[in-house]
């Protein structure tokens, strides 16, 4: 077999199992929600400590794609991610809790920047584009965690043992996974963190993703809790489930629908996509249409973050690495805000009208792609 197509399978492999151990923890938030007796508001502010601790490890991360090649923190990374995991689910108090998810999240920066670095590499060596395909197997991975969550529910089986089994599963693949990634590929030369003007690249782009993130990670937070106490479902999972499918289907596809209608455009159509799904699942809060809804959510942000890492690669003045946790900071800022913003808003206004606000920053992604794009023309000037 090619190497590089071994190298593909390979990190592949990881975005999938790294997918499959972070629905694991978001499909079970319900769980948490009702063992530990949280509110909306307490539980917005539980989930603080992941974005809290995600921007702790920025610095280490930058310092870790700036020192070596991104094989050996993508195993270390891995590996302490799923301990964490394990440990989430024996957890007894809220704040061994909070230890948890910061460890969980601080181990998932960096594991998120060495991923998205690897594919970045790895698409100089293709023709075609195959970051969207990565970032899809992530979704299918994550839709397996889903799946795999909603029978551990309806079997009553225990959290901890539920944690367990997909983290030993998850860690004993990717340790196979480990030998065949790519190798030496620590970039000479933009490692290192540059202060001053603001690059407008790499800020437009990481509004973007500031915007996107808020919505993805709202939908990984809260839409088990909105089919659960909304909808009246008892299979709380099934929301997560359909809006993981849809993200995961359409991200095999965002690769080739970008070659053919543009970057540019298709920011545009995954904004609509996203507000219209939202509105759906808010104005028809039923069964099937907020189903519906929540699956356009998933088409809508499936192609935005690997469409953003893959020009985030091109930038001039950082290497993939850099650029790459630089706008994934702005990501972690969203993941800040957004899921404690609807705990709060939920608490106040109910949760229903709380999804408004994925609604409003669904519709913030066209003024700002497009200027992006002029800015671009500006350059090129």
């Amino acid at each position: 077999m090619e190497l590089k197509i071994q190298q593909r399978i390979a990190l592949g492999t990881f975005f999938l199992v790294s997918g499959l151990s972070f629905a694991t923890w978001a499909s079970r938030i319900p769980t948490i929600k009702t063992f530990f007796d949280l509110n909306d508001a307490e539980l917005g502010t539980v989930l603080l400590a992941m974005p809290v601790s995600s921007l702790i490890g920025l610095p280490i991360s930058g310092w870790l794609v700036s020192k070596f090649d991104s094989r050996k923190p993508l195993l270390a990374s891995f590996t302490l991610f799923n301990i964490s995991l394990i440990f989430i689910g024996f957890v007894k108090s809220t704040f061994f809790l909070i230890v948890g998810i910061s460890l969980f999240s601080f181990f998932m920066r960096i594991l998120n920047i060495s991923m998205n670095t690897q594919s970045i590499i790895l698409q100089r060596e293709f023709k075609k584009r195959i970051v969207g395909s990565f970032h899809g197997l992530w979704s299918v991975g994550g839709l397996i965690g889903v799946a795999f969550s909603t029978i551990m529910v309806k079997l009553n089986v225990h959290i901890s043992t539920h944690l367990l089994i997909v983290s030993i599963f998850s860690i004993l693949l990717t340790f196979t996974a480990y030998f065949f990634v790519i190798k030496n590929d620590k970039s000479p030369t933009g490692n290192k963190l540059i202060f001053g003007k603001p690059d407008t690249f790499i800020l437009y782009l990481g509004l973007i993703i500031f915007l996107a993130a808020i919505c993805e990670g709202g939908m990984f937070d809260w839409s088990g809790v909105y089919f659960k106490e909304v909808i009246k479902e008892e299979v709380f999972t099934y929301g997560y489930l359909s809006f993981m499918a849809c993200m995961a289907f359409s991200r095999f596809f965002s690769d080739k629908l970008i070659t053919k209608i543009g970057s540019q455009k298709t920011y545009i159509f995954s904004a609509i996509v996203i507000t219209t799904g939202i509105l759906t699942a808010i104005l028809f809060p039923f069964f099937w249409a907020a189903l519906i809804g929540f699956c356009l959510v998933g088409f809508g942000t499936a192609a935005i973050f690997p469409m953003t890492f893959a020009l985030a690669g091109t930038s001039k003045k950082y290497s993939p690495g850099m650029a790459i946790s630089i706008i994934s900071t702005y990501g972690i800022l969203g993941m800040f805000i957004g899921p404690p913003l609807i705990g709060y808003l939920s608490h106040a206004f109910g949760l229903k009208n709380a999804f408004l606000i994925f609604a409003v920053i669904g519709i913030l992604i066209i003024p700002i792609s497009r200027q992006f794009f002029k800015s671009q023309k500006t350059n090129k000037k």
